[in-house]
């Protein structure tokens, strides 16, 4: 269920400049006309070390093929939310919390996108990153992939009653360092964003379920 590219830009993303995608060749992407191919950021040097190094320890063919899988998955948060609608069809019973629980992973995805548009950290872009999957912008902290799919661990995971955090979310983070495309501190950032998102949302459905029926009931006292 791992990543490659999606073709659609994202929406929230979009809301700025139009970016090109990153290079699939393997090589770092090009930067846009006028601007700095490398980047000379010193806060960004130990990041992009440890990135590179992780690069060349998880180089093989099939690791990288299993991280574009992952990303494709994840684009937008895709895979997720309709894990989150499937669950809603099959487990009617629980229906409101599957879509509630789809919703929070919405809500990871989009204030990681309204960050990045904040932060504009650009993404990693030095000789020894190898860009190895296409992105829908040049913004790169937090990981949006790590707060859909943490956000997506703690929430699905409570309602099928399993920790899929240690499961899910590592590979998660470690395949967007393999494909090149965020610092260390982006997946962090993104995962622990998506964390926050996950444990504000039952507390938001349990508000929703008690302020709805008051509200109903005042309107039929009307």
């Amino acid at each position: 269920m791992l990543l490659g590219t999606c073709s659609c830009p994202d929406l929230l993303e979009a809301s700025g400049v139009a970016e090109p995608l990153a290079a699939h060749n393997g090589t770092t992407a090009a930067a846009p006309t006028g601007t700095t191919a490398i980047d000379h950021d010193p806060s960004r040097a130990a990041e992009t070390r440890l990135l590179g190094a992780v690069q060349r320890r998880l180089h093989a063919p099939a690791v990288v093929r299993v991280a574009r899988g992952m990303s494709l998955f994840g684009e937008h948060a895709a895979g997720w939310l309709a894990i989150g609608v499937l669950g809603a069809a099959v487990d009617r019973p629980r229906r409101r919390d599957w879509l509630y629980a789809a919703g929070g992973v919405a809500v990871a995805h989009g204030a990681s996108i309204a960050v990045k548009r904040v932060v504009r950290r650009p993404r990693p872009n030095d000789p020894a990153v190898q860009v190895l999957v296409g992105t829908p912008s040049r913004l790169s902290f937090p990981s949006s992939h790590a707060s859909s799919t943490t956000a997506a661990a703690v929430l699905f995971g409570a309602l099928l009653g399993r920790r899929l955090t240690p499961a899910l979310v590592p590979p998660m983070l470690l395949s967007r360092l393999v494909l090149g495309v965020h610092f260390p501190t982006d997946v962090l950032a993104g995962s622990a964003l998506g964390a926050t998102v996950a444990a504000l949302t039952p507390r938001l459905a349990r508000w929703r379920r008690t302020v709805a029926p008051d509200a109903v009931e005042g309107s039929a006292e009307r």
